[in-house]
């Protein structure tokens, strides 16, 4: 039991580190190794899953998608900026029609889904956040 959540711990730990790398990598996601994170965490320390969640740049964020489903309109409108930069810049930098074609396909399907999320004003999303992350204590031992 101890192998598995030390296990889960790493491949947490992994995923927010290619997480927080593809804040700065333009074809690197973010998102989906941050919830993926979340999933290892909420296995293996408490406390490691409530670091995530109450992380200043991602927290918010995270807490609202996995519960909600749901993120601001800010966060929506700079997700699909820049996202379309990050494409961009990648079609130009690559200049191949099958993988322009297919980095336009991805965007045009991942701001489709970043569209149909629910979309929480920024006070009923710190609202939600503060009524539920409390219940998860902080520990001193990690694999609480």
């Amino acid at each position: 039991m101890v192998i598995k959540k030390l296990t889960y711990i790493v491949l947490g730990s992994i995923c927010v580190a290619l997480g927080a790398t593809g804040v700065i990598v333009p074809l690197l996601p973010t998102t989906p190794f941050l919830l993926l994170a979340g999933y290892f965490y909420i296995r293996s320390s408490k406390r490691l899953y409530h670091w995530l969640i109450n992380h200043k740049l991602f927290g918010l964020y995270i807490y609202n998608y996995l519960t909600y489903k749901a993120i601001d309109m800010k966060s929506k409108v700079g997700l699909i900026t820049l996202l379309w930069l990050s494409m961009g810049s990648s079609m130009y930098i690559m200049k191949n029609i099958y993988i322009t074609i297919l980095l336009v396909f991805i965007g045009l399907c991942v701001s489709a889904h970043i569209i149909l999320l629910r979309t929480l004003k920024k006070a009923e999303m710190q609202a939600n956040h503060h009524k539920v992350v409390p219940v998860i204590k902080h520990t001193k031992n990690a694999l609480s």
